[in-house]
C-alpha cells in the first residue's frame, strides 16, 4: 500500500524521485500490534530509487504524521536534507473478539487495566465520563460531534459514510450501546488506507505548488504510557503542546479560523477544543448542539468528515486530517473550502498519552 501512495502521490505532483532527499515512513501494522515491517523505509528507498540523506521509521500512534512533519522541518532547519517525503499507510484490524482483544493486550497495563475488561472502547469511556461529570458536557453534545463529522462526510469524495446519508442526535443516541456514554454511532469507522506529503523549505515549496501550507509553530507533550497513569482524565495534556504551537507562531486561538481534530470517538473533538483554548471549558458540547463545527458554523471542524464519518486506518489515522488541514490553507477542499488562513491541526497517540499540535497558515 506504501508504494501505491507514493506513486499516486509522484504522479500527481510537480516532483521526480531525484528531488527527495529524506524519508520518513509509518509502517502498516505498528498500531495494531500485527507485526509491522520496521524496515519499510529501506524497502521504500529502492522502490523509488533514491539514496536519502535522513530517513527512518517513525511511529507515535495517531500523532506520527504531525510528529513526521515536525521532525521533518527540524531536519531541514539543521541542514540534514532539503526535502523530506512521509509516508504512512494502515489497515485496522478485523472487526471482532480476536482484533479487539488483540488491541486490547497493546494499549492497556497488562497488571492494572488488561484483567479487568480495558477494551479501548471502555478506556475511552473513562475519559468522557470524567468530563460529562467534571464539566457538565451534555450527553447529547457528544452526539452532536457525529452529526457535525457526517455532515462534512457527506461532502468528500472519499469518505466511507459519503453515502449513508445525514445524522440526527436521535439516531446516535438510539444506536447499539457500545461502552457508556458511548454507542455505535460515536465510535469511529475502522478502513484502510494511506497518504504521503512534502517538506521542503518555503522557496522550493513554491517551485513545486502555487500554494503551499506553511508550517507556522508546533508542539508536543507526552503524557503517560497508560491511560491509568494519566495526569488528568478530563485534560490529558493537550493543552500543553497546543501552548507550546501558539508561542511559536506568536499567535493565539483568536486566530484560528478552522480546525482538525482527532476523533477515534465522539468525546474526542469536545476535550480537544476546550484543552487548545478554542472555546471555554465546559462548552466543547454546546459549541457542537449549536452547530458551530458544521459546513454553516463559526469554526468548521474536521471538514473531511473525521475518523468518525471518513474512516479510521490504524496507523494511518492521524495523516487524515493533517492532509485535510494542508487541502484548506492550499486551497485545495472543493466544496468543503472555508476561509482558512490559519488552521489548527490536534492529533494524539496511544490512549491520548502523546499530543502534537500543529499550526499551518497561508503565509509565511
Amino acid at each position: 500500500m506504501h508504494e501505491l501512495v507514493l506513486h499516486r502521490f509522484l504522479k500527481d505532483s510537480r516532483l521526480e524521485p531525484a528531488d527527495v532527499d529524506g524519508l520518513l515512513v509509518c509502517p502498516a501494522g505498528m498500531a495494531t500490534g500485527t507485526g509491522a515491517d520496521i524496515f519499510v523505509h529501506e524497502r521504500l528507498t529502492d522502490a523509488l530509487g533514491i539514496h536519502p540523506r535522513f530517513s527512518e521509521t517513525v511511529n507515535v500512534g495517531g500523532a506520527t504524521y504531525t510528529i513526521m512533519l515536525t521532525r521533518a522541518a527540524l531536519a531541514i532547519g539543521a541542514g540534514l536534507a532539503d526535502a523530506v517525503l512521509c509516508v504512512g499507510a494502515g489497515k485496522f484490524p478485523k472487526v471482532g473478539k480476536g482484533g479487539a482483544d488483540a488491541m486490547a493486550r497493546m494499549i492497556s497495563h497488562p497488571d492494572f487495566e488488561y484483567p479487568y475488561g480495558s477494551f479501548i472502547p471502555a478506556l475511552y469511556a473513562l475519559a468522557a465520563t470524567r468530563h460529562i461529570e467534571e464539566r457538565g458536557t451534555p450527553r447529547d453534545g457528544l452526539a452532536g460531534v457525529a452529526v457535525s463529522s457526517r455532515e462534512w462526510a457527506l461532502r468528500h469524495p472519499d469518505a466511507l459514510m459519503r453515502g449513508a446519508g445525514p445524522l440526527t442526535i436521535d439516531e446516535v443516541l438510539n444506536s447499539r450501546p457500545i461502552a457508556w456514554p458511548f454507542n455505535l454511532l460515536d465510535c469511529s469507522i475502522p478502513c484502510e488506507g494511506g497518504a504521503a506529503f512534502l517538506v521542503a523549505r518555503g522557496e522550493r515549496a513554491r517551485e513545486i505548488t502555487d500554494q503551499p501550507a506553511y508550517l507556522l509553530g508546533f508542539g508536543e507533550y507526552h503524557d503517560h504510557g497508560n491511560i491509568s497513569h494519566a495526569s488528568d482524565f478530563a485534560t490529558m495534556g493537550a493543552g500543553v503542546s497546543a501552548r507550546a504551537a501558539f508561542d511559536m507562531a506568536g499567535m493565539s486561538p483568536r486566530d484560528v479560523k478552522l480546525a482538525e481534530l482527532y476523533d477515534a470517538f465522539t468525546i474526542n473533538p469536545i476535550l480537544l477544543l476546550e484543552e487548545t483554548g478554542l472555546v471555554p471549558p465546559g462548552k466543547g458540547g454546546h459549541f457542537f448542539l449549536d452547530g458551530r463545527g458544521t459546513p454553516d458554523g463559526d469554526l468548521p471542524v474536521n471538514t473531511y468528515g473525521g475518523l468518525l464519518s471518513f474512516g479510521h486506518t490504524g496507523d494511518a489515522s492521524g495523516m487524515s486530517m493533517l492532509i485535510e488541514g494542508a487541502r484548506q490553507v492550499m486551497g485545495q477542499a472543493e466544496n468543503r473550502q472555508r476561509e482558512a488562513d490559519v488552521v489548527l491541526v490536534h492529533t494524539y497517540g496511544g490512549m491520548m498519552a502523546d499530543h502534537s499540535t500543529i499550526l499551518l497558515g497561508r503565509t509565511p
